[in-house]
């Protein structure tokens, strides 16, 4: 199947597109961020479509006792929380930090308006995008509210296993995983090694390969 988000790069270089159907006087902006330097604040307003062109971000959210909490790591392309733009209380949910030199592609919302009036693919893409991110946020919810560590661990390994099969990669260390989950970096590892141990998984450096899928099914309860 096809991955949805990887169209974003139709709608990354305006002055490259042959497609006539894109104003030729639309207002945009390029701009690079070196590595490890905050986009986005959380609570930044959010008065334009930012999507990132190149290089990769991460997104924590500060929780009410003041850690941050790691949401997601997005690699181009892929917009940065376009549903916000049209929300009465459009501001960042998150924070945003680049993992290495990246670029974004700036776009005024007034012209974000213009542009889905005259390029139906544009605005089809951005509809279900946030479509597809509404489904994201309702399985992190999901997550979050199973109480063990363990029961946190399956349901992540589960999607994975899902979208991957067997033995997929996870792109994250224990500290960034920790941050995802929203638990002490010592309790994951400790949770971790139990699950090897007991053959419920197999990790080798940052591949993990699924032994006992109904042992994580029955961690979810």
């Amino acid at each position: 199947m096809k991955n949805i988000d990887t169209e974003w790069s139709d709608f990354t270089r305006f002055e490259d597109n042959e497609n006539n159907n894109f104003p030729a006087d639309l207002k945009y902006s390029y701009k690079t961020y070196l590595k490890n330097e905050i986009i986005f604040r959380q609570g930044n307003l959010c008065d334009a479509l930012y999507i990132l062109v190149s290089g990769s971000v991460k997104t924590e959210m500060i929780t009410e006792t003041g850690n941050l909490m790691g949401i997601e790591i997005i690699k181009a392309p892929r917009p940065l929380a376009p549903a916000f733009l049209f929300s009465d209380n459009n501001r960042f949910p998150v924070e945003v930090t680049t993992l290495e030199v990246s670029e974004i592609l700036q776009i005024p919302k007034e012209e974000v308006i213009r542009l889905m009036g005259v390029q139906p693919n544009f605005m089809r893409q951005f509809l279900v995008h946030n479509a597809n991110r509404t489904q994201f946020l309702t399985n992190r919810l999901q997550m979050l509210s199973i109480k063990t560590i363990k029961g946190k661990i399956a349901h992540f390994l589960l999607e994975q296993y899902n979208e991957y099969g067997k033995t997929f990669q996870i792109n994250r260390n224990q500290t960034e995983l920790a941050e995802f989950f929203g638990v002490a970096r010592p309790s994951l590892a400790r949770s971790l090694s139990e699950m090897v141990q007991d053959e419920i998984i197999f990790i080798n450096k940052k591949e993990y390969t699924i032994l006992n899928k109904d042992y994580l099914k029955s961690l979810l309860v």
